[in-house]
């Protein structure tokens, strides 16, 4: 009775064991009852009636990646291109992911190859190296739609490379080292130009600032002379001023003056210690007695004559016509 007991008791431990069952977080497990699908479990504790339901599939409804290998494709141009690529799916559905499609991971991938293919294939070579983003779209678009019956949700397919061919990418190369110099070229010969026309803008303003100045020069050289002119003209007035009142005394007393300097200029020769040159006594005369009036006059009117003294002889009457003068210099022996 006893062992009866103890088996009893075994059975309902087993039994208890088979019913609960544990989903782990981050994954649904598919409930079959005498092999059809009921229920969905989600995580957390459940219990099954043991040896009527059982653990279908465990699916995972994490984000997953799918990693697409190497394919070879012929674009539009007939150019053999190598790509690989990576998928983002997660499964929002569990039963249509187990039982909708045998095997979820081989579907999507030989789904997104097919896809891969056709869009690369429709275009050229230059396209399918320049419009990664349009090609991820596309891709993104045609496989989310074909795999939303399985209860899958694409959330990015990604290209990772692209290997053009050896011949094509030296090509490549050449055509890109050409255009950098190009545009090497091209901004060289737009620096030249800027620095010409900077040169000639500052030669420019150069010219019109010296333009400017000359202009500056001449006027005040102008405004000179006008000031110079107007002073002459006020010195003439004041002679005129001046002989108009004292008559021919001023007029006597200038001419003196100017014929003095002039004779003084005779004597600095430097080639010549005596010079000889013609001299009008008369006029000589009567310069100088023009100059002892007006001296006369200066200091009150005293009567008398001016004796006047010519080469140390005073009183001396010079004789009329043409003489030989001699200005002896100093240092002369």
């Amino acid at each position: 009775m006893e062992f009866v007991l103890i088996a009893l008791l075994f059975l309902l431990v087993v039994f208890l064991i088979m019913a609960v069952r544990v989903v782990k977080q981050g994954y649904v497990y598919t409930i079959e009852r005498l092999g059809k699908f009921t229920i969905a479990a989600q995580p957390g504790l459940h219990l099954i009636i043991p040896f009527i339901d059982r653990v279908g599939q465990k699916v995972n409804m994490m984000e997953q990646v799918l990693d697409i290998p190497g394919q070879e494709i012929i674009t539009a141009d007939n150019a053999m291109v190598g790509v690989d690529a990576v998928v983002f799916f997660q499964v929002l559905d569990a039963g249509k992911a187990a039982y909708e499609v045998s095997s979820l991971y081989q579907a999507i991938m030989a789904l997104t190859t097919t896809n891969l293919r056709t869009v690369m294939g429709s275009m050229d070579l230059d396209e399918t190296l320049s419009k990664r983003d349009e090609i991820n779209a596309r891709l993104l678009a045609v496989v989310d739609h074909a795999t939303s019956p399985w209860g899958v949700k694409i959330t990015r397919v990604e290209i990772k490379d692209i290997r053009p061919p050896h011949d094509i990418s030296e090509a490549m190369a050449r055509q890109m080292k050409a255009e950098r110099l190009k545009r090497a070229e091209i901004l060289e010969a737009e620096g030249d130009k800027t620095s010409s026309i900077l040169r000639a803008e500052g030669r420019k303003q150069s010219a019109i600032l010296e333009a400017e100045g000359k202009r500056e020069a001449q006027f005040r050289d102008a405004e000179a002379r006008e000031r110079a002119a107007e002073a002459e003209a006020r010195a003439t007035q004041m002679v005129s001023d001046a002989i108009a009142a004292s008559g021919n005394q001023a007029i006597n007393y200038f001419i003196a003056q100017e014929y003095t300097k002039a004779v003084g200029k005779f004597a600095e020769s430097p080639n010549a210690k005596t010079i000889l040159f013609p001299v009008e006594a008369t006029q000589l005369i009567g310069s100088l007695g023009g100059i002892g009036e007006l001296v006369r006059d200066a200091v009150g009117g005293k009567e008398g004559d001016v004796t006047t003294s010519v080469g140390g002889r005073s009183g001396q009457q010079l004789p009329q016509g043409r003489a030989r003068t001699s200005v002896p210099r100093s240092g002369d022996s």
